[in-house]
């Protein structure tokens, strides 16, 4: 299973689940427990977390917004085209989920880091993320380590939130791939 920013949530809480062979979390956003709150990542989600009605809303990013949250890591030609083609608006739900994660028992944002079943996981966290700057992806690896499973954790250098869309993408699938090679 591999997924990125909230689908490496997902990926993770599935594999908690004990229901993946192998799994590959992509600059995922925080889970309860992962405490790091980088001015970056703040930055980046306050276009939706600045109004609480935005909780059931789908907000749109102005450009300016996508290029610091997504696509700082790329030439300006290559943020507007990338803009172009992918920023829609969605769901501020889960933003808000993941932000009150550690205030709320209930979260749906937990993942079962120590379940014996889960699977290997491979963290990526690409260096110059705003949006889920390294130190949440060091805070996630740190819990999931725990895990009697193999965990990994890789840094993509020069790689913004964008690294999955962008022009380097092959190179986190080829590490993806790899990864979920050697077990599956």
């Amino acid at each position: 299973m591999i997924g990125h920013s909230f689908g490496g949530l997902l990926t993770q809480i599935v594999a908690g689940r004990g229901l993946a062979a192998a799994s590959v979390a992509i600059d995922a956003a925080p889970f309860r427990g992962v405490l790091p709150l980088p001015i970056s990542a703040l930055r980046a989600a306050s276009p939706v977390l600045s109004n609480p009605a935005n909780r059931h809303r789908a907000i749109p990013l102005t450009y300016d917004q996508f290029r610091f949250a997504f696509a700082n890591a790329v030439s300006e030609e290559e943020a507007r085209e990338l803009f172009d083609t992918y920023a829609v608006p969605a769901s501020g739900a889960p933003l808000f989920q993941a932000a009150a994660a550690n205030l709320n028992p209930w979260t749906e944002a937990k993942v079962d880091s120590t379940a014996p079943d889960r699977g290997p996981l491979l963290i990526i966290s690409g260096e110059k993320d705003h949006t889920v700057p390294r130190a949440i992806s060091d805070a996630a690896y740190d819990k999931q380590k725990r895990n009697e499973g193999v965990t990994e954790f890789i840094e993509m250098p020069g790689r913004g939130h964008a690294l999955t869309i962008d022009h380097g993408w092959r190179e986190v699938a080829d590490t993806a791939l790899a990864f979920i090679k050697r077990f599956v």
